[in-house]
């Protein structure tokens, strides 16, 4: 059965973000909202996280999964990024996008894309995955908890509680967000490609 945390959604109770850390540092699964839909979190270092993640959402190896930063500077420590990518990037965070780019040797090769070498990050514009991510000191290996089937994030945690009591280790309720998943821009190729239409307006890199 997973543990239910009831956060304050604008001043998040530290006592309860240090559990949801804890969890997370003993190789846990988190169920957390963000301003794009509730999302899957785990450690960086959590292999049998990564595996449960796959299998609740059926996902194959080619699947790009997100690195959730704290700020762009943590952001640029895993990514390679180009002027004109560091330009845009910045501008539009933080906000509901997920950026694809090549991957740094600070990322862990099982996380990045087979063949492509990249992975996918983001900055999320929501004050308890910033609570989150400041006392985890570390980015949260991540997917949009979208579930087989369907089109849109979940959006509460008491119907993730309800649905996934038993598949997730703890969820975070902090209020109802927006459904719809990031906009993902792809920053690997020669010029920016929006593979994915979401929360975030994709006109700035078009």
């Amino acid at each position: 059965m997973a543990r239910y945390l009831d956060v304050h959604p604008i001043d998040p109770q530290s006592r309860l973000i240090d559990q949801a850390v804890n969890l997370l540092h003993d190789n846990g699964l988190l169920a957390y909202p963000t301003d794009s839909g509730y999302a899957l979190g785990i450690a960086l270092g959590n292999r049998d996280g990564l595996d449960r993640i796959k299998k609740l959402r059926e996902l194959d190896d080619k699947h790009h999964f997100t690195l959730v930063c704290r700020d762009f500077a943590q952001l640029g420590q895993l990514v390679h990024l180009s002027n004109s990518a560091f330009r845009a990037i910045k501008a539009a965070t933080p906000g509901p996008y997920t950026f694809i780019l090549p991957a740094t040797a600070e990322v862990p090769k099982r996380l990045m894309h087979p063949k492509k070498r990249t992975v996918g990050v983001r900055i999320p514009e929501h004050r308890v995955v910033s609570a989150l991510l400041e006392a985890m000191g570390e980015p949260i290996l991540s997917s949009t908890l979208i579930l087989p089937g369907e089109s849109a994030a979940m959006s509460d945690g008491w119907t993730v509680k309800e649905t996934l009591d038993n598949l997730v280790d703890v969820v975070i309720e902090a209020g109802e967000v927006g459904t719809d998943p990031t906009t993902v821009v792809d920053y690997s190729l020669d010029a920016p490609a929006v593979v994915r239409v979401g929360a975030g307006d994709p006109s700035r890199f078009e």
